[in-house]
């Protein structure tokens, strides 16, 4: 590869030799802890941890699940491109975490759920559950195809690493360590790829200002080229980013992530009390607002070594994905092991979401599908399906990645996957805990409606993607750039994880404005249509008549009000004089709490007086 100096720039041994070293040991961490569990053979051991864990470990693993690939290469790229509009994230990623933390904590743990997808029958029937389950694997197994396939394309044209070597051996490690150690071992490894993501965006901003002349270079540079126009209150919806499209958008979408997609529901349930898993999720908060903020330092640091030599308009790179990995490749070659740190942080991220999609689809498809088939099945028998799914689904995604490679431009449509199947979940979820006279049916046609509605926009705008009035790029100068031999040649990449903005064929009516919506507006789109027509379907069909439904499968005012005070002293005590046995919605059912403990005894003592 060349560099932005006419230099000839290649991955050196000690970069082979410290990527390699870092993704085995990640490996063996979750090889320690599959031997260290070995004893642990029961099912809820493999899927939850034996509900366990505490706050740190399971914040970090949250952060890393959907912090991929894609993410460490992607939201440079942003920054240099479009600015650091994307940074208003961190109001979305703080409305995300009390909304996670304050409603579904409380609601999944006093119905003690494996899969979150339990619910929809518990509320509706099985045949929603069965869906919803069906749409989470189709979901995840799409998305996860391409976290393990787009990363390993942009690093391979930037360091000749091997494809599919890399494809194949990336889903191999993930099978070993899901395979034979579950939840612990997904949760522990993520906590080392965490620390190895953010460890590359750190050399890379310290480099940066080295050769720049300090971070205060940078941020003038940032400030001359328009980066840090950050907030746009802008209220037009087909503006791709702005304030509103983030806070609002932003916030549901995320919401619709940590509230209910197995993945990241798995596990802040595996914490051992109530108290841990929201801890958990606020620390994930401020670890989403750590990695975002690197990596948002990180854009502006290329910005300011590029600012007069674009390698995307120079094509030095054929994508805008391959921006990040060629700024490693150009300033950290002179430091051997350092591009190898980058490469490694980059594969950490698809690790650690390829690992927590592999768990999360072995548990509901056990939970949802296999347990209520075969409900005779022993532990250890459920410990060998678990296994066995583990390898099944982690073949499927490498397969999925290589579906991915023959579809080009179309991958792009997993990009806004989240909001158009996450969205309708999420309406059907609200629909359920704080409307009790939706039934079934109102449920079911909602969640048709909605999918439908969020469908047909995220397909159109892949198709007809919106004008550059709307996506507003950045201006990127070439007039620096060092004149380059006429025989060479650039290789292209078949595409690009940031949205292209233009198109030859012809626009129709809606390509303009329907189409041309916000992605981030997709999933409350979703939303509405799901709670619209699912309460106007069950009025119809005599939703308000059906039978008193079970409270605890509601939010009522004052779980909103109180902000989770459902673990208060006096309601303590109140739940523990109706029935002693009965601390679910408290604590995990598996394991009590002490402070429960203590307040049973004193209530048994005060009876035995009495």
């Amino acid at each position: 590869m060349l560099g932005s100096r006419g230099q000839v720039v290649t991955f050196s041994v000690w970069d082979y030799v410290v990527f390699a070293g870092l993704i085995l040991f990640a490996a063996g961490i979750g090889l320690f802890q599959a031997i260290r569990g070995r004893k642990e053979t029961s099912s809820d051991e493999f899927l939850l941890g034996g509900r366990q864990m505490n706050a740190v470990p399971v914040a970090l693993s949250l952060t890393a699940s959907f912090m991929s690939g894609i993410t460490v290469i992607g939201t440079p790229a942003e920054a240099y491109m479009y600015g650091t509009a994307f940074w208003i994230f961190v109001f979305s990623y703080a409305i995300m975490s009390i909304i996670s933390a304050e409603i579904f904590v409380p609601l999944f743990y006093r119905l003690s759920i494996t899969s979150t997808y339990e619910y929809l029958e518990m509320r509706f029937n099985k045949l929603l559950r069965v869906i919803g389950t069906s749409m989470y694997i189709a979901q995840t197994a799409l998305y996860t195809g391409m976290v393990i396939y787009a990363p390993a394309l942009a690093l391979n044209q930037i360091t000749g690493l091997d494809l599919w070597g890399v494809l194949v051996a990336t889903g191999a490690v993930c099978i070993i360590y899901c395979t034979l150690g579950g939840l612990k071992a997904v949760i522990w490894t993520d906590v080392f790829q965490m620390i190895i993501m953010l460890s590359g965006f750190v050399a890379i901003i310290a480099r940066g200002a080295v050769l720049q002349g300090g971070l205060g270079k940078i941020w003038n540079d940032s400030y001359h080229g328009g980066r840090l126009e950050t907030f746009s209150f802008d209220p037009d919806p087909l503006r791709r980013h702005s304030f509103w499209t983030i806070v609002v958008g932003g916030s549901l979408m995320w919401a619709s992530i940590y509230s209910i997609n197995q993945s990241q529901v798995q596990r802040y349930i595996s914490c051992k009390t109530m108290t841990q898993a929201k801890l958990s999720l606020y620390l994930n908060m401020v670890g989403l607002w750590v990695t975002v903020s690197l990596a948002m330092l990180s854009g502006l640091t290329m910005y300011s070594i590029y600012k007069d030599c674009d390698p995307l308009t120079n094509k030095n790179v054929g994508a805008s994905d391959q921006l990040l990995p060629y700024l490693v490749m150009d300033i950290l070659a002179d430091f051997p092991g350092l591009p190898g740190l980058f490469v490694a942080a980059a594969y950490s991220g698809t690790l650690s979401t390829v690992s927590s999609s592999i768990n999360a689809l072995v548990a509901v498809t056990v939970e949802d599908f296999m347990k209520p088939a075969w409900p005779w099945l022993t532990e250890r028998q459920l410990s060998w399906i678990n296994m066995g799914m583990s390898v099944f689904y982690g073949a499927v995604c490498i397969g999925m990645a290589g579906v991915a490679s023959l579809m080009g431009n179309i991958l792009q449509a997993a990009l806004s996957i989240f909001g158009m199947i996450s969205g309708p979940l999420l309406g059907l979820y609200m629909l359920g805990i704080f409307f009790r006279c939706v039934n079934s049916t109102g449920g079911l046609v909602g969640l048709i409606s909605g999918l439908t509605i969020t469908l047909w926009v995220g397909i159109g705008a892949q198709v007809y993607p919106p004008l550059p009035e709307k996506t507003l790029r950045l201006p990127l100068s070439v007039e620096g750039c060092v004149a380059l031999d006429m025989n060479e040649t650039t290789t292209i990449t078949p595409f690009s994880t940031i949205l292209q903005t233009t198109t030859l064929r012809p626009r129709p009516v809606l390509a303009d404005n329907w189409y041309s919506l916000s992605y981030l507006y997709f999933c409350p789109v979703g939303i509405i249509v799901t709670m619209v027509t699912g309460l106007i379907v069950s009025a119809i069909s005599g939703g308000c008549k059906q039978e008193k439904a079970r409270p605890e499968l509601f939010i009522g005012t004052s779980d909103l009000i109180c902000l989770g005070c459902r673990s208060s002293d006096s309601e303590v005590s109140d739940i523990i004089e109706k029935d002693p046995k009965n601390i679910q919605g408290l604590e995990s059912p598996v394991f009590s709490d002490n402070e429960i403990a203590l307040r049973e005894k004193e209530y048994k003592e005060k009876i035995t007086k009495f």
